[in-house]
């Protein structure tokens, strides 16, 4: 049986200003141009899931605004029963957690990007924090991927749920949970973590792991590897990963005896950075994609191969504008491999 994942995340508009530089406090700018596409970390990971060539299906919320980015999601492969419409639900009676007037409107992200492929984003929660119907896991699901988009507590909820069912859970804790969250948060369900080094560090410090001072020297990587090496050791069952951007990503996996935590290379550009948006959410669908075409005994090797691929995918992102939009196809993805052999 065909491995499925299920992506509980969340879906917004996402409004792209182009601007020569991030807006400043007390600032006016304009901007060179507006679009508006399809986001959320939870839709765009459910994109590069599918882009990848994985059976995906996504819960969420939209509100009546929001319409056409579920036909989107659904054009894109992604499945889209479990996306609930917030006007819908009101009609069904299910009740909006709070602020329920705000909640009926799509989320949105207000995305500035520079020239030089830099961004600057501002999120609304929107439906994104809408109590949703009931859902049932597919028999069939292998893995389960969360964010920190939605309601923390539904993010437990599907992890205890995956859990229990020996579902591999992916977990990208991205905008940060709080320090008390973190200290309360069940790590021993997570399967897979992925962190940037600024959350790696956030992560460190919340669950008083003993981090050492930094050499002013000191390059991204040797910043980073201790930090790695820190969550493996506090999270025994969980694989860490650690993405540097244009530095690459540290990985430390739970099952083998690494001494120090892999390092793998960022991707050789075609061109320069457009935009990273989305880059992040790239490498965890690729990511996800892979892990779901391993074999249930994987080795190591099977790991980086997975890792590299979803380097090579996240590098080809940030070569388009947009952020589901500059997600590529597998096939794309094959080819850049192969010319690189």
């Amino acid at each position: 049986m065909p491995a499925r994942c299920i992506v509980r995340g969340s879906i917004n508009v996402d409004e792209f200003f182009q601007v020569k530089d991030i807006v400043r406090p007390g600032e006016t700018i304009s901007s060179d141009n507006l679009v508006k596409r399809l986001g959320g970390k939870g839709a765009n990971q459910s994109v590069a899931v599918a882009r990848a060539g994985g059976i995906v299906e996504l819960v969420g919320a939209v509100g009546q605004d929001g319409v056409w980015v579920r036909d989107e999601l659904n054009e894109t492969g992604v499945g889209v029963g479990a996306v609930s419409i917030t006007e819908v639900c009101k009609r069904k009676g299910l009740r909006l957690a709070s602020s329920a007037s705000l909640q009926e409107n799509t989320g949105r992200a207000i995305i500035q990007v520079t020239d030089l492929g830099e961004n600057s984003i501002i999120l609304f929660k929107g439906a994104n924090y809408a109590s949703l119907p009931p859902y049932t896991v597919p028999p069939d699901t292998t893995h389960i991927v969360l964010q920190n988009e939605i309601p923390l507590q539904s993010t437990i909820e599907y992890l205890a749920r995956g859990s229990s069912s020996g579902i591999s859970a992916i977990f990208n804790p991205s905008p940060m949970l709080a320090p008390e969250q973190l200290k309360t948060f069940p790590w021993n369900q997570v399967t897979w973590l992925i962190v940037n080094s600024g959350e790696a560090l956030d992560l460190c410090k919340a669950l008083n792991l003993k981090v050492g001072a930094a050499s002013p020297s000191a390059s991204t990587v040797d910043t980073a590897k201790p930090l790695v090496t820190l969550l493996s050791i506090s999270m025994p069952t969980t694989n860490v990963v650690c993405t540097l951007g244009a530095d690459g990503l540290l990985a430390q996996f739970a099952q083998f005896n690494q001494s120090e935590p892999l390092y793998l290379p960022a991707s050789t550009l075609q061109g320069t950075t457009c935009d990273t948006t989305g880059a992040g959410d790239c490498f965890t669908g690729y990511m996800v994609a892979g892990l779901m075409r391993l074999e249930k005994q994987p080795t190591s090797d099977d790991y980086v191969a997975v890792l590299k691929r979803a380097v090579q995918a996240a590098g080809m992102c940030v070569e388009s504008r947009g952020a589901a939009a500059s997600i590529p196809l597998d096939a794309d993805v094959t080819a850049r491999l192969n010319s690189a052999l």
